[in-house]
């Protein structure tokens, strides 16, 4: 932490059938906090088949404080992260295996062929050998809002990797400034 204090928070929203305590949070977590930033994790597990209340959730989270906010997501959580990025203003996004362009259950939802997240930087991370969301929705998303973009040879959960994403996380947080 910086001598002003915290540089700003990370928010963390697991996946579909996961929790707070998820392995990535749990070894991303301290990477954040490590670089000087305050960390929290949304427990979601209450509205899990809901990602409208996720993204609501999320969206009071963000408001509710006035530190640059970085949102970093997993799965339905890169997906929760992105759409609440569009309803308020965030400092970045980092999402791994983001469920984007993809059919959700739940009222009024359908296929979404355009994101517009309002955030500084975004970096994605998506395995080759993901097996539930294609990867090439990632290189799309990536390329429509120019951003850095990280595939490896890892399935959905990106588990093989974790070393990777906390190098590439911290390499991310620093760029902040």
């Amino acid at each position: 932490m910086s001598e002003s204090g915290p540089r700003g928070r990370v928010i963390f929203s697991h996946g579909l059938d996961s929790g707070p305590r998820a392995n990535k949070i749990v070894a991303l977590r301290p990477v954040a906090e490590s670089a000087g930033w305050v960390t929290e994790a949304v427990d979601d597990r209450d509205v899990n088949d809901d990602p409208a209340a996720r993204i609501d959730r999320l969206v009071a989270r963000v408001e509710a404080d006035d530190r640059p906010t970085v949102l970093v997501g997993s799965s339905m959580g890169g997906f929760v992260s992105v759409m609440a990025a569009e309803r308020v203003e965030v400092a970045a996004l980092f999402v791994l295996a983001p469920a984007l362009y993809l059919e959700h259950r739940h009222p009024g939802a359908r296929t979404r062929e355009r994101y517009a997240p309002k955030a500084g930087r975004i970096h994605v991370v998506h395995g080759w050998r993901d097996d539930i969301i294609p990867w090439q929705h990632s290189v799309r998303f990536a390329e429509d809002h120019a951003a850095t973009l990280r595939l490896l040879d890892a399935g959905h959960r990106l588990e093989s990797v974790i070393d990777v994403l906390q190098r590439d996380l911290a390499a991310f947080l620093e760029g902040l400034g």
